[in-house]
């Protein structure tokens, strides 16, 4: 005799379609930069919202499924596992460049396909591969307009202060690659080693007219800012910050006017596409302030899996085989992959790219000073 089917839960719609599931990951708590992952997910989640009031893909509903990596490689590679088991057609996010290389070779290992929306370092993985696509410009790529800015304001010894760090090295290694060819050098500084007053000594025994902040945030970075804006010795040298702390409200909360006029890396256009306009408006009011591009990013992210999903299905290796394909009009423009030299990934070469910094007599408001 047939056992007799489970009753339907009340409320429940059995003719409602199977929702197709996405991961996300990012740094939704310490030591994770928690600002960062909460307007990663914010966009992600504006995105699917978008894509789901459009008619889903299919008549499918998007569904995300969120991790929080918490700045941990480890606990990201195992939620990208968790995620494959739990039947996700793709992954998107990840803001720490560490954190991402851990997911995008759990990814890999998988056959998971993997868009990163926010990290940089060019080595996102080992060894190239089909699985992994990326919406952020390659570190290279950015900082090298970094250090243009740099030359542009007449800056030629720049000292770094900078923690142990695959990362940090590797923007070391591009800022002194591009400088010393055009005249300019680079001392680095270890600021686990020396406190914020020894910091200050050590500028001003280099004679650095710049100090780029690659530390941690809210610390060290915070104590270095204040210690060099009160050395009157220090009064002309430009404190930068090309990894883009002083984009999220809290720099502005913890450093007030001390924070203004430190440039960083911004991944933003002049003008947004008119569906830009429209994101912006509805983040600023999920936000309750300015989204950064951070959130863009994660929006974009959920736009182009969408447009990949619709036109392929939700098979993990089809998804994968057409990031060369891909075609759609993101916030910040129209977004393509492709493999620049010495790429390992499916990249968008290039999303816009800008050096800006909180106006020193509006710290609420961005100056562009450099475009790439």
């Amino acid at each position: 005799m047939n056992a007799t089917p489970p009753p339907t839960p009340q409320g429940a719609d059995r003719s409602a379609p199977a929702s197709i599931r996405v991961g996300a990951l990012a740094p939704l708590t310490p030591p994770g930069w928690v600002e960062a992952g909460q307007h990663l997910i914010a966009g992600a989640e504006l995105g699917v919202r978008d894509v789901n009031d459009a008619g889903g893909v299919g008549g499918r509903p998007l569904e995300l499924v969120v991790r929080d990596t918490a700045a941990d490689p480890e606990r990201a590679s195992a939620a990208v596992a968790e995620l494959a088991g739990l039947g996700v057609a793709a992954v998107v996010g990840e803001y720490h460049s560490v954190v991402a290389r851990a997911a995008a070779a759990a990814a890999d290992a998988r056959g998971v396909p993997f868009l990163c929306s926010s990290a940089v370092l060019d080595g996102l993985t080992e060894e190239p591969t089909e699985w992994v696509a990326r919406l952020a410009p390659a570190q290279s790529y950015g900082w090298r307009i970094y250090a243009d800015a740099l030359l542009d304001a007449g800056h030629r010894r720049v000292a770094v202060a900078a923690e142990p760090s695959v990362y940090w090295a590797s923007g070391t290694r591009v800022l002194r690659d591009h400088l010393a060819p055009r005249g300019g050098t680079v001392v680095e500084l270890d600021a686990r080693a020396l406190a914020p007053a020894e910091l200050c000594d050590a500028l001003v025994q280099h004679r650095a007219t710049a100090l780029l902040l690659l530390v941690g945030f809210p610390e060290p970075a915070v104590s270095i800012v204040r210690a060099v804006r009160r050395d009157p010795r220090l009064a002309e040298v430009t404190v930068g910050a090309p990894a883009g702390q002083p984009e999220f409200a809290q720099w502005a909360a913890l450093l007030g006017d001390d924070g203004a006029g430190v440039p960083f890396l911004r991944y933003l256009p002049e003008r947004f596409t008119p569906l830009g306009e429209r994101v912006e408006a509805a983040l600023r009011t999920r936000l309750a302030g300015e989204p950064s591009f951070v959130a863009y990013e994660g929006y974009d992210a959920v736009l182009v899996l969408a447009d990949v999903l619709r036109t392929h299905g939700v098979d993990r290796a089809r998804i994968a085989a057409a990031w060369p394909r891909v075609a759609t009009p993101g916030t910040r423009g129209p977004i393509r992959f492709s493999r620049p030299a010495g790429s390992g990934v499916w990249q968008w070469a290039w999303p816009p790219v800008r050096v800006v910094d909180r106006d020193p007599a509006r710290p609420d408001r961005f100056r562009v000073l450099h475009s790439g």
